[in-house]
């Protein structure tokens, strides 16, 4: 019988890699994208082309999905849509609240009230640690700083919360960084490699960054949407770190970065404390061992193959 799934934030990096997997596994997918007068579909434009299983509909978290939900009668719904940038939600914290607080709220609503049987994810977040000592698993403390991370950690708890006081199959990941050539690109880590690149080429003469001494645990997204269908087909509804269990700082990210373009990055990068937060998230590094006994999953795209194939998506880009 095939499955239908609806991906809340399918024109995203997380999303397009996930619908490519579902209609792998033979998924009719619907996905929700907000009206704009540009285009915003590159990242699935080859999925549109190539298969009559995907379905896209216009519409946003800022208002009930009721009816859209009503309609598509999915098996399964992934909630990946969010304001995604953490230092932007210090600029805009209200909408922050209202699409990634609120917004699962609505949909969980609408689960609750047509039927309780439709599985949910919710992509939760790393952020949601925030000062945390590492590493961090399912039982460390929640302390996050940041409009984003607190907007993330409401949507975790109501999630729990319609899982233990609905008996809804709910599930949080709480997904560490990760990347791929298809990263957004105000993102820190495209944002090195692109200029890394334009330097090379030529076409650019530094790079300006804030806090080079942040730590992360990065993974690749193709990696991380395997976990979360994994999460989903567990036989009761959880929650789950995924993480690659490898930290790198800001600093040694775009030293390897530089270092495969042979480039000296002390000539060309240049701090500038605009691009700061207002409280920085010190350093994130996942302790996975939850996902990997109890489902089975292990990343396979180390932070070396995911720069490489990140320089040369870009090189193609720019040349």
């Amino acid at each position: 019988m095939i499955k239908t799934a609806i991906i809340f934030g399918i024109t995203g990096q997380d999303g397009s890699y996930l619908a490519e997997l579902l209609l792998n596994k033979n998924y009719e997918v619907h996905g929700l994208v907000r009206r704009s007068s540009s285009i915003h579909t590159k990242r699935i434009d080859y999925l549109l082309h190539s298969s009559d299983k995907i379905h896209l509909h216009y519409g946003d978290l800022s208002t009930s999905q009721h009816g859209f939900i009503s309609r598509i009668q999915p098996d399964e719904i992934y909630n990946l849509a969010a304001m995604s940038h953490v230092r932007v939600s210090f600029d805009v914290p209200e909408y922050t609240i209202d699409i990634n607080a609120i917004g699962p709220l609505r949909i969980l609503e609408v689960i609750k009230d047509i039927n309780p049987k439709i599985k949910y994810y919710q992509a939760s977040s790393s952020e949601m640690f925030g000062m945390s000592l590492p590493p961090q698993n399912e039982d460390t403390v929640f302390q996050p700083c940041s409009p984003y991370g607190i907007a993330k950690l409401s949507a975790y708890w109501t999630t729990k919360l319609y899982r233990d006081g609905y008996n809804l199959f709910a599930c949080n990941g709480i997904l560490m960084n990760h990347e791929s050539e298809r990263r957004g690109e105000t993102f820190v880590t495209k944002k090195i490699i692109r200029a890394a690149v334009r330097i090379k080429l030529g076409k650019q003469d530094s790079l300006v960054l804030g806090n080079l001494d942040a730590k992360r645990d990065w993974g690749h997204s193709k990696d991380y949407c395997r976990a979360i269908y994994a999460i989903m087909q567990h036989n009761k509804p959880d929650d789950f770190v995924v993480a690659t269990g490898y930290q790198y700082s800001v600093k040694e990210f775009l030293i390897k970065v530089f270092n495969t373009l042979s480039l000296n990055w002390e000539e060309y990068v240049v701090y500038d404390d605009k691009y700061k937060r207002p409280k920085e998230v010190p350093s994130l590094l996942g302790d996975a061992t939850k996902i990997k006994t109890v489902l089975g999953w292990s990343p396979e795209i180390n932070i070396d193959m995911i720069i490489s194939e990140m320089i040369k998506s870009i090189m193609i880009e720019e040349k």
